[in-house]
């Protein structure tokens, strides 16, 4: 193979020129070139020249050759417009897939420079910049990204996601359009509001499908915009909003979670242990913070029998409007301090103290041993902590076991909201137990179970007749989650039978957040734009 066909191999962007030298200068390989073309298009009227107006050097930056920086030294021509009308005198030629007017590197860097930028931003790209031998200060990176030209929308996509995100965390909002068949981002609105999504889908008809969450400006946006659209409303928010009406109504039955504590008790005490006392009565919450929630729970209720709305309450009391909801659906100030009495967060030794004390009247107190043994059994922290733990039961022979705790509310509402195959055998065993000792948690189960069917075996076609069976039962949380799926039921429908769902756009509404990371939180939004848009 000769010389040239290497050249045109390695080098294709150099197929076009005459190479004359090749040499080192310092740690830079310099390259001397030049072209040898005979004519060139004017890039103002477009009329083709022959005639030589002189020559001149231009030096070019070009990728990396064996880790080291690359210099082009390229002597084109400058040629003489033939056209007398054109403004344009004398123009230089461009080598294709090389130069381009006034740029100082080449097209191959150019592009390896906006990926970069594209994928890692500004400071970083900078810096992996200068591990590739071809280091441009962060300025220069973001002046690259900021001169892509943004995606135009030609054609509506005929499946559109939806869905927000935060420009600023709790101050603004944008939103973020995604077509769900090819799952690519297409455009984004620089607000949270029904009015925008409206004027986007109207300046774009042809959209079938919208997939969104429950949020109300998407869906009234999309009916006003595309009324001819169909509504999906996204499965996972379904199973989330139910989860949290689980989780309420649980609280307000959790005198009946201390029936779990049987399946799991000791057996018979011997001689070396102690007997662990009788399970004391629940122990209600003090302190500051506990008062505050009390008065406030008095407050709304009193605000609620007169009349008052939710927004007024909030703007009132200068709280936000989901607090003020929580605290209207909670009966009883106490379903909103559940905890273990103490208002502290459990240890992450909690659930491993009983088999250590089992094992310390075995007779192991090696606290390295006994470490490594619950390490084994999912304990997550170090080995001081376990040493700590256990350096106050050195003076005695034996420990009495502390009295057994129920559940938390919110792991028996994770063991009513997972598959029964895949608890386990001690998680399946607490959990009928409370199921067998309170019929209305047994009912909810119950109801739980039917809405996964509908959920995993897309019958949406049944949601009517499981929304009749939980108002003819008593389950005032139930009857609240089925009241937001009456207000969106169309589309709640369409959730739970056809396939498309919000997956996608959660998944960019992700990527997102890890955008903004990089750049510090300090982007732009027109240079956060075209990351989102232009970032494969």
């Amino acid at each position: 193979m000769s010389v040239s066909e290497l050249l045109a191999v390695f080098f294709p962007h150099l197929a076009c020129v005459r190479i004359d030298r090749v040499f080192m200068s310092g740690r830079t390989v310099r390259i001397q070139a030049r072209t040898h073309t005979p004519e060139a298009v004017c890039p103002t009227c477009g009329t083709r020249s022959r005639r030589t107006h002189s020559r001149y050097e231009r030096r070019l930056s070009d990728t990396a050759i064996g880790g080291q920086e690359t210099l082009i030294h390229l002597q084109v021509h400058r040629f003489l417009c033939r056209n007398d009308a054109c403004a344009q005198k004398t123009f230089a030629e461009q080598v294709p897939g090389l130069t381009v007017r006034y740029g100082r590197r080449s097209l191959g860097l150019e592009q390896a420079l906006r990926t970069i930028a594209l994928a890692v931003g500004g400071r970083a790209g900078a810096r992996l910049t200068q591990r590739l031998a071809a280091g441009v200060n962060r300025m220069t990176l973001l002046r690259l990204i900021r001169g892509l030209p943004e995606p135009t929308v030609i054609t509506a996509p005929r499946v559109l996601g939806v869905d927000e995100f935060a420009l600023r965390r709790g101050h603004s909002y944008g939103t973020l359009l995604i077509d769900v068949q090819t799952r690519r981002p297409i455009d984004i609105l620089p607000e949270r509001s029904a009015d925008s999504f409206a004027a986007w889908l109207a300046a774009h008809p042809g959209v079938e499908v919208i997939c969104r969450d429950r949020a109300g400006c998407y869906a009234e946006g999309a009916a006003r915009g595309a009324p001819q659209a169909i509504q999906v409303a996204d499965r996972w928010h379904l199973w989330h909003n139910l989860a949290g009406a689980v989780e309420r109504a649980i609280a307000r039955q959790r005198i009946h979670l201390r029936a779990a504590i049987q399946p799991i008790a000791d057996p018979e005490p011997t001689a070396q242990h102690v007997t662990a006392p009788s399970a004391p009565a629940p122990i209600l919450r003090g302190g500051r913070i506990a008062e505050r929630t009390r008065q406030r729970h008095t407050t709304i209720h009193e605000l609620l029998s007169q009349g008052v709305t939710l927004r007024v309450i909030a703007a009132q009391l200068r709280l936000a409007r989901n607090t003020v909801r929580r605290f209207a659906r909670a009966a009883d100030p106490e379903e909103l301090l559940v905890n273990d009495g103490t208002g502290r967060r459990p240890s992450m030794l909690e659930q491993h103290k009983p088999y250590l004390h089992q094992r310390w009247n075995d007779g192991i107190t090696d606290a390295t041993r006994l470490w490594q043994e619950i390490r084994v059994r999912g304990y997550p922290g170090g080995y001081s902590h376990v040493r700590d733990y256990l350096a106050p039961l050195r003076t005695t022979a034996t420990i009495t076991p502390p009295a057994p705790t129920p559940p938390k509310v919110r792991r028996v509402a994770a063991w009513m909201m997972t598959n029964p195959r895949n608890l386990r055998p001690d998680d399946h065993l607490q959990l009928t137990a409370i199921l067998d000792n309170c019929p209305a948690l047994a009912a909810l189960h119950t109801h739980v179970k039917a809405f996964a069917g509908l959920l995993t075996e897309r019958r949406g076609h049944d949601l009517e007749q499981w929304m009749k069976n939980v108002i003819a039962d008593d389950q005032p949380e139930l009857r609240s989650f089925v009241t937001g799926l009456r207000r969106d039921q169309d589309a709640v429908t369409a959730g739970l039978t056809l396939p498309w769902s919000s997956g996608p756009v959660e998944g960019h509404v992700n990527r997102i957040k890890m955008l903004k990371r990089q750049m510090y939180g300090r982007a732009n939004p027109d240079l956060l734009r075209r990351r989102i848009l232009l970032t494969d």
